[in-house]
């Protein structure tokens, strides 16, 4: 009997075991399939961006807004100036000197640097 008591407390004592490794296998399952599920919906929006940026439609309007190339046939316009009129170069105003803190004032006054 008392070998049938210490079988018994084996049994359940592995099958105590076994659950709690079931369970950390399905917590570590579901870490998984959600990190599984961003990285399929990280690709769907990837994808997207490449069919749309590689779109004829979307080629052409950069082409012509940004990087300024026209197609044959196209007349290129480029504005001019008003003639007679020299336009006005306005230069920035110099920079204002940083007042330093007195910390620094003493510390040079001290120590030379």
């Amino acid at each position: 009997m008392f070998a049938g008591l210490l079988f018994l407390i084996l049994i359940v004592m592995d099958f105590n075991a076994r659950l709690e490794e079931l369970n950390l296998l399905k917590t570590q399952a579901g870490i998984v399939r959600t990190q599984a599920t961003q990285a399929m919906q990280t690709q769907v929006v990837l994808q997207t961006q490449v069919a749309f940026a590689s779109s004829e439609q979307i080629v052409d309007e950069w082409a012509r807004s940004e990087a300024h190339y026209a197609q044959p046939g196209d007349q290129s316009v480029v504005p001019v100036g008003v003639p007679g009129v020299t336009p006005q170069v306005s230069e920035p105003p110099p920079p204002q000197p940083t007042p330093k803190p007195n910390w620094q004032i003493w510390w040079e006054l001290f120590f030379g640097n």
